[in-house]
């Protein structure tokens, strides 16, 4: 369960008299599905090598990694961070105290942890904690999923026993000695879907004969994307085609509202069972983060790309690119959504050779193995 420092403790104090554990490991990071889910493919895969290692995860409090890794069997201890706020500058003025605070919670957590390692994933909650472990020479891992290494991952990745990433390029933002190739981690639940097409359509109340579409924001909902469908949502029904649209939470009330009586559309904010919406849709809409990509070439699904347009470097657009270039994707701007993504979307979904030549040239290019291969690197170097 998530909380405090002294609660992981007192819940684990019989734990740890009775099982022998090998080794102690920390994993810092979260903020969205994005970081989250590689963190817990990266737990589980450490856990399956070793079942003795003993693994918390350290998070920043009321994110959703507060909920998502208790619900995946793990431990988590919450710190209290946020990121610096770029729309409005006066909500920063509290930062540099909570950093300062972040680090005396580190600090705790660690001493009182003692961690053979600390694994950073990404998201802001992952810095104090890899800093802190740096400057007690602790083994400490990065993992980065994206093309574009982050700020904080490039002040850390000088004092890195390894770094972790998805292509090769790397080396303009990490020292070339200190970086791994492994691929993005994709979580177990895509890895090993063997939900059919019907039974996933069924979950979601829908039409089996009816062609399907899956549109997935990521877990925060994305905006461009969501007024997109807004726009277009009628003209689904009149192409016979049906719709599965995760919004995200800003966006949840404006669809249900606008889905109401609506027989061919299900929509949620979130769908936790991620399987079930790549088993049912025979097109997908998605943005082009690194994790994004990673599971929908697992799926082998027939996608259209609108990047986030305001991704450091704009690298959703090159990491989309980089798929259109393989005929493995199609790709339209976010600012070109309103006007274009429906109607390319009902085009894909009349053409079966287009979908299977995508869905093929996508599969391609899965990475099924990225979670092994970090742990069995991470214990390599700590044994």
């Amino acid at each position: 369960m998530p909380g405090t420092l002294s609660n992981w403790k007192e819940k684990n104090k019989y734990k740890q008299k009775v099982n022998k554990v090998s080794k102690k490991i920390i994993i810092a990071g979260g903020g969205t599905g994005g970081h989250i889910f590689p963190a817990i493919a990266i737990a589980n895969a450490l856990k399956k090598i070793d079942g003795g290692i003993e693994i918390l995860f350290v998070g920043a409090n009321g994110k959703m990694e507060m909920e998502k890794v208790p619900q995946a069997g793990y431990q988590i201890v919450g710190i209290d961070i946020s990121s610096f706020n770029r729309s409005s500058l006066i909500k920063n003025i509290g930062l540099p105290f909570k950093l300062v605070k972040s680090f005396f919670q580190v600090k705790k957590i660690i001493h009182d942890f003692k961690p053979d390692a600390v694994v950073g994933v990404g998201g802001y909650s992952s810095f104090p904690v890899l800093r802190y472990a740096q400057s007690k020479r602790i083994p400490n891992f990065i993992h980065e999923s994206n093309s574009f290494a982050g700020k904080s991952n490039i002040l850390l990745g000088k004092k890195a026993t390894r770094i972790f990433v998805a292509s090769d390029g790397m080396e303009k933002f990490f020292p070339a000695d200190k970086i791994k190739i492994t691929g993005n981690p994709v979580r177990s639940s895509i890895l090993n879907n063997k939900v059919s097409r019907e039974e996933a359509i069924k979950f979601f109340g829908l039409d089996p004969l009816k062609k399907t579409i899956f549109s997935t924001g990521g877990s925060l909902g994305a905006k461009g994307i969501n007024e997109a469908i807004d726009a277009g949502i009628d003209e689904l029904e009149g192409n016979d085609l049906q719709l599965i649209w995760q919004t995200g939470k800003p966006y949840a009330a404006r669809a249900k509202q606008i889905c109401a009586g609506k027989k061919n559309v299900w929509t949620n904010d979130f769908i936790t069972q991620m399987e079930y919406g790549f088993s049912a849709g025979d097109v997908v809409i998605s943005r082009s983060g690194a994790m994004s990509i990673a599971e929908l070439c697992v799926a082998k699904k027939a996608v259209v790309f609108v990047p986030f347009p305001f991704a450091a470097e704009d690298h959703q657009t090159a990491n989309a690119n980089n798929l259109v270039n393989k005929n493995a994707a199609l790709m339209i701007k976010d600012s070109e959504a309103k006007e274009k993504l429906m109607a390319t979307v009902i085009a894909l979904s009349s053409n079966e050779k287009k979908q299977n030549e995508l869905s093929e040239n996508i599969g391609r290019l899965a990475v099924t193995d990225a979670d092994r291969i970090i742990a069995q690197e991470i214990l390599k170097l700590i044994s």
